[in-house]
């Protein structure tokens, strides 16, 4: 059964293909890549359940009779009233790199000094199946944001993000961690559950 992952983060691929093989080793994984006359559309939703729901709903015109799977995440920072919400990778500007990216969260957190730092990854998850039912899957982790950046071993935000219970960042607890307690982990979690 073929499986398409609406999205082109390499980290996101990595991840999701990691997750999704080890419970479901019969899937035939494609990306975006595969598909030569394809155009992303603009992620212009107000919620993470939006954004998933555009891309899964355009990458379903693209592969008529097989799954489609499009994600959409970010980081919800509560001293800054949600942000960088759905704009978390884009924060510091349209093509910011992730060090950028984290560089803006950490001098916004600074600016108000003795901020809570708490927040959380979302992931909300859209699946369309080759009949065309809607699945939508939400996993959470709830976390503190770090000073400063520690760890090499994620992506995005990562490296300043400590899950409740840890005192290291994602980037720092790894890839086991990562597809055991992560947001997306959680959301694939709840996917598998509903059928695919």
């Amino acid at each position: 059964m073929n499986l398409w992952l609406g999205t082109t983060n390499k980290g996101k691929i990595a991840e999701l293909s990691s997750l999704l093989k080890t419970e479901r080793p019969a899937l035939a994984l494609k990306t975006l890549v595969d598909l030569p006359h394809y155009t992303q559309p603009p992620e212009n939703g107000q919620t993470f359940l939006d954004n998933a729901r555009i891309k899964a709903k355009s990458l379903r015109v693209m592969t008529s009779g097989d799954w489609v799977l499009a994600e959409d995440s970010g980081l919800v920072v509560t001293a800054l009233n949600g942000l960088p919400g759905i704009h978390s990778a884009r924060y510091a500007g349209p093509h910011a790199r992730d060090s950028e990216n984290v560089a803006k969260l950490l001098k916004m957190l600074q600016i108000r000094a003795g901020a809570d730092r708490s927040a959380k990854f979302v992931c909300t998850v859209v699946a369309y199946s080759p009949e065309g039912t809607e699945h939508i899957a939400v996993g959470e982790l709830e976390g503190q944001i770090a000073k400063l950046p520690a760890g090499n071993l994620g992506f995005g935000y990562d490296p300043v993000f400590v899950p409740t219970g840890e005192t290291k960042t994602m980037a720092e607890l790894g890839t086991a961690f990562k597809n055991r307690q992560s947001h997306r982990a959680k959301a694939i979690a709840k996917l598998l559950e509903s059928g695919l």
